[in-house]
């Protein structure tokens, strides 16, 4: 007997529509046995058992438990898929009706089948029903809704975990696309920012060295390539990452000529190690931006790397006056770059700024990939 709350469509079936039979009539067998030694204990306490005829008894109750038990779990399950969520507040009654009548015409089949097998021989069917009518509905009442009542409680608490588990799933969901909009959108802040500043590199070159203009212009085309590859990929190799910041280290050199001095020292065996794409990019053209351009001497920059602890560390030294981190504004350069390392990383993933040896150093650490 199934109290359930899902709505089904009349006739629904299904690939556990089998598996589905074999549990209700496991879960029958279960309670035609239970009805069984039930009513046979209930019948011999108040002395209605004849010792002398136990089995024929207990025979006879087990034909009235079938009969009555298999009609009335097959109905009431039908009535509550079907009526359960169109009738919530009347669905007692109706199984209760159900149940008066299955165990009417269950406990009419069994006095049949009892008188049949020759186990009333001095009564009719009539007599036998008439005389079990009554005990027959009050047992069919209290088993059927009894084990209803359970099913419902069932079925509502497996409802209620999968909708938990489904709006966890979509939380979770929400929160992902959530995080890859805000990195699409920070990223792609960052994009027109370092190109606006590379076109005018090579603006200035255009009208004193065209060769180098056109040198830069393909190095330009390499930039671009690699920044909307970048849209559409998460993290790429470090080996990726630095020959872009050649690319733009070296149009930049194109302007500044000796103003700019840098060096790339970063071990070969990081090449494959996985990064946030254009990190060290955004930290170089930091240095070029607001050193190289903004002092008459230029400036000295050194990118360097290591692994420290399981950690990446990647580090762009200048020697400028330095700065504050927390001075910089979130749509600056770096605080995008800090956002991104956040969404990609949480807390493993680090943006710092000090000063050591009268440099400014500018560093990221994230977390080695195992």
């Amino acid at each position: 007997m199934n109290g359930s709350i899902e709505c089904k469509p009349a006739g629904a079936t299904g690939p556990g529509q089998s598996a589905s039979g074999r549990r209700f009539f496991l879960a029958a067998l279960w309670v035609i046995l239970g009805a069984t030694i039930l009513i046979a204990l209930l019948f011999y306490s108040l002395g209605a058992l004849n010792l002398s005829r136990t089995v024929q008894h207990v025979l006879a109750i087990f034909i009235y438990s079938a009969c009555i038990g298999l009609l009335s779990m097959a109905f009431v399950t039908w009535i509550s898929v079907r009526y359960t969520c169109r009738f919530p507040r009347a669905i007692v009654l109706i199984q209760a009706m159900s149940l008066v009548a299955t165990a009417t015409v269950g406990c009419f089949a069994a006095a049949f089948l009892v008188y049949a097998v020759g186990l009333s021989p001095r009564t009719t069917v009539w007599v036998e029903f008439r005389g079990s009518i009554t005990f027959s509905i009050v047992i069919t009442l209290v088993i059927g809704l009894g084990i209803a009542t359970y099913e419902t409680l069932q079925d509502r608490l497996r409802a209620a975990e999968i909708e938990l588990r489904t709006r966890q799933v979509e939380q979770e969901r929400a929160y992902k696309l959530l995080a890859e909009a805000r990195l699409s959108s920070l990223e792609s802040s960052i994009h027109p920012h370092f190109l606006f500043n590379t076109l005018n590199s090579i603006a200035a070159l255009i009208p004193t060295n065209p060769q180098h203009a056109e040198d830069m212009v393909e190095k330009l085309a390499s930039l671009l390539r690699f920044s909307l590859n970048a849209q559409h990929g998460g993290l790429v190799p470090l080996e990726q990452e630095l020959r872009i910041v050649r690319d733009y280290l070296e149009i930049e050199s194109t302007r500044f000529g000796s103003r700019l001095r840098y060096e790339i020292l970063v071990p070969g065996s990081l090449a494959s190690f996985k990064v946030p794409p254009l990190a060290l990019v955004t930290l170089v053209e930091n240095s070029v931006k607001h050193v190289a351009a903004e002092r008459t001497e230029g400036a000295k920059i050194q990118v360097a790397g290591m692994v420290e602890a399981g950690t990446l560390r990647l580090e762009v030294i200048d020697d400028g006056p330095g700065f504050s981190l927390d001075a910089t504004a979130p749509e600056h350069g770096l605080g995008n770059l800090a956002a991104r390392l956040q969404l990609l990383f949480g807390s493993a993933g680090h943006l710092a700024v000090t000063r050591e040896n009268e440099n400014t150093v500018v560093r990221i650490t994230i977390p080695v990939e195992s």
